[in-house]
């Protein structure tokens, strides 16, 4: 009988052994199989919070703009004679304005294009731009149109003499000089951080005569047309710009003006009130003068770059500039150093702070 229950006793275990392993065998399939169905989920990579770099701000020294400088850049416009299309004087002053950014350290280009005059008449005209760190890809100009009108034809203007040229040396000759000035203090003053383009326009001045019939506003400004239509460099992308044209008369004073208000206002606010900081609160003056046509405006509508004009045209008067305005009165005479001394040293002060990301 023992060895009976010997025997019964070692196949239950072995059996319950078999079951064992059988049930271990099925719960591993079912596993598998569970396992198997389930959608492909990848584990998600752990979330990196990489902290927002903050815009490094610096102050870089503002050099101080010399009124007198400019002036003499003026002065030497002045004294070549009335500077417009196909004279000598023209090309005078081309190559004072090219010799000058040279002198000063900025890499030239000369653009030059083909064009037309509102009468038909087919000429050449040559754009300058001076480059201050060119390889930057954060960029601004300051711009000017350096031809003048080759007729006087303000309703001040001796009829008599509308055929004669003027000189020009608010209207053109001022925002030249002075642009040429800032030249100087980008050379000795330079910064790493942005580059500065000086741009000098040709053939603003060929409009329409006010005594036409006719209005056509793309009469005017040919220079700045066909520069925002074909950049000097392929891609250019400036945050802004400034232009400058008549800033040298005495008394002048500078509303906001209309299409750079309309275009540009973020950069108007920012000069403007930099202006009252510096102390310029009464020649940059907060009452808004109407639209002008202008090199900014082709530059703000077809480049789509943000462009600021600050030019003297009389408060609370519609049309027409200064009294000097396309007649010949507008010499030397009507110039003031200081009135260039206030307007290129804010200038300067938006090109440096704009630099060390102040503006």
């Amino acid at each position: 009988m023992l060895y009976v229950s010997f025997i019964s006793t070692s196949s239950k275990t072995r059996s319950v052994k078999r079951f064992s392993l059988f049930l271990s065998t099925l719960l591993f399939l079912v596993s598998v199989a569970v396992i198997g169905c389930k959608p492909d989920v990848k584990t998600p990579p752990a979330v990196v919070t990489v902290p927002e770099v903050p815009l490094v701000k610096r102050t870089i020294p503002v050099p101080a703009f010399s009124g007198d400088s400019a002036y003499a850049h003026v002065a030497a416009q002045v004294a070549m004679g009335p500077r417009y299309a196909n004279t000598k004087a023209h090309e005078q002053v081309r190559a004072y304005i090219t010799s000058t950014l040279e002198r000063y350290g900025a890499k030239v280009t000369v653009q030059d294009f083909k064009t037309k005059f509102y009468d038909g008449t087919s000429v050449t005209g040559y754009n300058i731009i001076g480059s201050y760190n060119p390889d930057s890809t954060k960029r601004v100009f300051l711009s000017a149109h350096y031809d003048t009108r080759p007729i006087a034809d303000s309703p001040l203007a001796d009829p008599k003499r509308y055929n004669e040229p003027i000189l020009g040396a608010d209207d053109g000759g001022s925002g030249v000089g002075a642009l040429l000035e800032i030249a100087r203090l980008l050379h000795e003053n330079p910064f790493p951080e942005m580059g500065v383009d000086l741009v000098f326009f040709d053939l603003e001045d060929n409009g329409n005569p006010e005594y036409s019939n006719e209005s056509d506003t793309y009469s005017w400004a040919l220079g700045s047309q066909h520069w925002a239509k074909s950049p000097h460099v392929s891609g250019y992308s400036p945050k802004f710009g400034v232009l400058l044209d008549m800033v040298g008369a005495k008394d002048a004073v500078f509303g906001r003006e209309g299409y750079s208000k309309y275009y540009a206002g973020q950069y108007q606010n920012k000069i403007w009130n930099l202006a009252k900081k510096m102390g310029q609160g009464e020649r940059f003056v907060d009452a808004e003068v109407s639209p002008v046509t202008d090199d900014h405006y082709f530059i703000n509508t077809i480049a789509g770059w943000p462009t600021v004009d600050i030019i003297y045209k009389p408060i609370g008067k519609d049309g027409g500039f200064g009294s000097h305005w396309h007649t010949h009165n507008d010499n030397m005479d009507i110039i003031s150093a200081e009135t260039l001394q206030s307007v290129g040293q804010v200038v300067t002060a938006v090109v440096y702070r704009e630099a060390g990301n102040m503006l």
